[in-house]
């Protein structure tokens, strides 16, 4: 039958990807129109951005009423542009078709991971959908975590299409929206030393700092104090009242400067974990892989080829690590990961059961407004299995 073979038959993956994403960008339209848009950060975003068109440059003076700028400076770029065609954030409707558009190309981005790691089975793509929050996040609130996700995402494919330099580039563009893509560096070194060699890696992480230094330029050349303090404040404390995650914690431990190290300690230790007995497996494990990197680092570190399902899997694994360990999340994080999620659990040996269950889990999870201790506790569980399942998977 024609559909079955649609649903099973690899040959058809491509096809089917274009069905899925015609016909969530279709749904995502309908949502918009019968679902009603939510203020949370977008008015914020316009006023911030009306300072800096009137010539503040100040990071520490500029805010809005949900707060002030903590955001890298491509953030305030995208949102001027935002401003300037939203009729200076009052035109709601356009902006919500725009992202729209960028939900249709986060998804049509994800397909294109999926099917060029390979070995995904059609029907996967269906899941891709069916998220509520997903949606509710990108055409209902507006949230510019949205813009940094699309360009990681491009910077993965990219990575599975062996363009390195594109990648940095893109990398360096998601980064320059939102701190969390730093989840991915620790992924993304060892993906470059194993295929590209020491020297080529710092020679990137080089160029990621200059673009950086690139964007924020006129920040810097007013307070560079208070741009890195704000931009990428790795001290920055969220309010407990909003977390979805570690819920379970009560809160003066919650807040606590040793539960913050507690947290960063096992974060470390995962990556670390995972550095060592998983990600350098196909090259002789990961001392022959340092072994190398420092005796010839002009040469790759690796003697196996880094396909583009190591790449999807490496980078994902990464962003879950950091996702685990966040000591909090809230719903616009979700975001991060969301469309991750279906491939990594298709990349474990659990029962196709437990794999849907781990995915219902976790969209169940970030659905529960405000979060409970039950819906907490069922979403960092069903992320620890997950990542058990990944490193207890074949290399």
């Amino acid at each position: 039958m024609p559909l079955l073979r649609l649903l099973t038959d690899s040959r058809h993956f491509w096809l089917l990807a274009v069905l899925v994403v015609a016909g969530d960008a279709l749904l995502s339209e309908l949502i918009i129109r019968f679902i009603s848009y939510t203020e949370i950060d977008w008015e914020t975003y316009m006023i911030q951005v009306q300072l800096f068109l009137k010539g503040e440059r100040d990071y520490s003076n500029i805010s809005g009423p949900t707060g002030p700028l903590v955001y890298p400076a491509g953030h305030v770029y995208i949102f001027r542009f935002l401003h300037s065609v939203t009729d200076s954030g009052k035109n709601i409707r356009f902006a919500q078709h725009l992202y729209t558009l960028l939900y249709t190309v986060s998804v049509a981005l994800t397909c294109a991971i999926y099917g060029k790691a390979g070995n995904i089975p059609n029907a996967l793509l269906f899941i891709l959908p069916l998220s509520k929050r997903l949606h509710s996040l990108y055409v209902l609130r507006l949230f510019n975590d949205c813009w940094s996700v699309v360009a990681v995402q491009a910077a993965i494919l990219a990575l599975q299409n062996e363009m390195d330099d594109l990648a940095i580039v893109l990398f360096s563009v998601a980064l320059s929206v939102k701190m969390s893509i730093l989840l991915y560096l620790p992924s993304l070194l060892v993906i470059l030393v194993k295929r590209r060699g020491l020297v080529y890696s710092f020679r990137k992480i080089f160029n990621i700092i200059g673009i950086q230094a690139m964007l924020a330029y006129p920040f810097l050349q007013e307070d560079w104090r208070a741009y890195a303090n704000s931009a990428f404040d790795f001290s920055r404390v969220f309010m407990y009242k909003w977390t979805v995650n570690w819920r379970m914690i009560p809160e003066d431990i919650f807040l606590s400067q040793r539960w913050a190290r507690g947290l960063f300690i096992g974060h470390i230790s995962v990556l670390v974990l995972f550095g060592l007995t998983r990600w350098c497996n196909k090259d002789g494990g990961v001392w022959a892989v340092l072994d190398r990197a420092c005796r010839r680092p002009n040469l790759p570190a690796g003697i196996a080829p880094v396909t583009p399902n190591d790449v999807a899997t490496l980078m994902f694994t990464s962003n879950l690590v950091g996702l685990i360990f966040a000591r909090s999340l809230h719903y616009q994080f979700y975001s991060w990961y969301a469309q991750q999620i279906p491939f990594l659990a298709w990349r474990n040996r659990y029962p196709v059961i437990l794999r849907l269950l781990l995915i219902g889990v976790i969209e169940y999870g970030w659905n529960v407004y405000p979060s409970t201790v039950v819906s907490s506790s069922a979403l960092l569980g069903a992320n620890v299995l997950l990542l058990a399942g990944i490193w207890s998977a074949p290399a």
